[in-house]
């Protein structure tokens, strides 16, 4: 999946564990492909990630709490496959909800800097020598 292009301005959360973990709308993101596709592997795959990226994102997703968002199950006669966890699931709606009030929280400062936003200005990866600025 391709990170897509805003339009407007958008705040994005991230909860900074000690030790430095981290939970982002990635990792919840991932647990959302895992809930529909019912594989870390399909999962990944909808994320443009490899197995071992998506398996590690899931084995620090849960080792971060007490318990798992993600339970798996390997290869077999009745095939591999991965569920997310009801805790997984509250995981999931909680998140969502804190960017919810975030956003909501900050909409009157985000249409602020919307309002003297420079509409003309280049994404930072196209900047030159600002000489060739104009």
């Amino acid at each position: 999946m391709t990170p897509k292009e805003p339009t407007s301005l958008e705040p994005v959360l991230r909860i900074d564990f000690p030790h430095a973990e981290r939970l982002g709308r990635g990792k919840i993101a991932l647990l959302e492909h895992i809930r529909e596709t019912g594989s870390i592997s399909a999962a990944g795959r909808a994320m443009d990630m490899s197995y071992r990226r998506a398996w590690l994102l899931v084995s620090a997703l849960n080792g971060m709490f007490s318990q798992d968002a993600v339970s798996s199950q390997r290869g077999g006669k009745q095939g591999g496959g991965a569920v997310v966890t009801p805790f997984g699931e509250e995981l999931i709606c909680r998140f969502r909800a804190m960017e919810a009030k975030a956003a909501a929280a900050l909409s009157e400062e985000l249409a602020w800097l919307e309002s003297n936003r420079n509409p003309h200005a280049m994404p930072a990866g196209e900047l030159t020598d600002p000489a060739q600025r104009s």
